[in-house]
């Protein structure tokens, strides 16, 4: 598995032509940022032209590239919706897996309002079946909903890939990779957490397996990790703390 902590421009074909610069071969899955289509620009940006239907340049590039490379990419867009004013957050997954995922909770939150140009998506977890592994589909700021991790688990997701343009901040490193090792640790999954680097974005992509146990993390700035998941690894976890079976609802 590969993590693409790279940041994403104003110029959706720049940032569609970096889909095959940055994508290896030879890896199962490649996840790059949320709005790796086209940045979100200064706050409260108009997006509406930045939206593309699912078979518009982006996701077909997706798709090209994933072929050509014999992978898998993951990689978020913004999508034309039902509001032309408002599109969606759209993670798009293109190549031996086929999904999209609509991202549920939008930032309305430290000095933010992502709800202004952006439409919320369904709230119905999105998994996928690939090498092995079921993945569950979350956008950055979803990550601070235990709700959906729980959803996407009981819906048998094993991974969850979360790509983020996780706005830096004091405090927010700190929140990031908590987060994402509480959601292991309190799912028994792997996390797979992906986001655009510095200044503006926080960076520090991490992948954490089912105990909590880091397993690679970037720093700041633009960096590319190669992660191996093993299935063994969480069945161990799930044998030894069966917390999801110990649940009484």
């Amino acid at each position: 598995m590969t993590l693409v902590q790279e940041a994403s421009t104003l110029d959706p074909a720049a940032n569609r032509a970096r889909l095959a610069e940055l994508t290896p071969e030879g890896s199962d899955l490649v996840v790059f940022p949320e709005a790796f289509a086209r940045d979100f620009g200064e706050p409260g940006s108009d997006l509406s032209a930045a939206a593309e239907p699912l078979d518009g340049p982006f996701a077909t590039e997706a798709a090209k590239v994933a072929a050509e490379r014999g992978t898998t990419v993951l990689a978020g867009m913004f999508e034309q919706g039902d509001d032309p004013a408002r599109p969606v957050n759209t993670l798009v997954l293109r190549g031996a897996a086929d999904a999209e995922y609509r991202k549920i909770h939008l930032y309305d939150s430290f000095g933010y309002r992502e709800s202004d140009r952006i439409a919320a998506g369904p709230r119905t977890p999105v998994t996928a079946d690939l090498a092995g592994f079921r993945l569950g589909l979350m956008t950055c700021y979803d990550l601070r909903f235990p709700e959906l991790a729980r959803a996407l688990v009981d819906s048998g997701a094993e991974v969850l890939v979360v790509p983020a343009a996780w706005v830096a901040g004091p405090r927010k490193v700190d929140h990031w990779t908590t987060l994402v090792r509480a959601r292991a640790i309190e799912n028994t999954t792997y996390v797979v957490a992906v986001g655009q680097p510095g200044p503006r974005y926080s960076g520090h992509s991490i992948v954490v397996d089912p105990w909590g146990e880091v397993l690679a993390e970037a720093g700041e700035h633009a960096e590319t990790l190669t992660v191996a998941l093993d299935r063994d690894v969480l069945d161990e976890a799930r044998r030894t703390n069966p917390s999801l079976a110990n649940r009484r609802l």
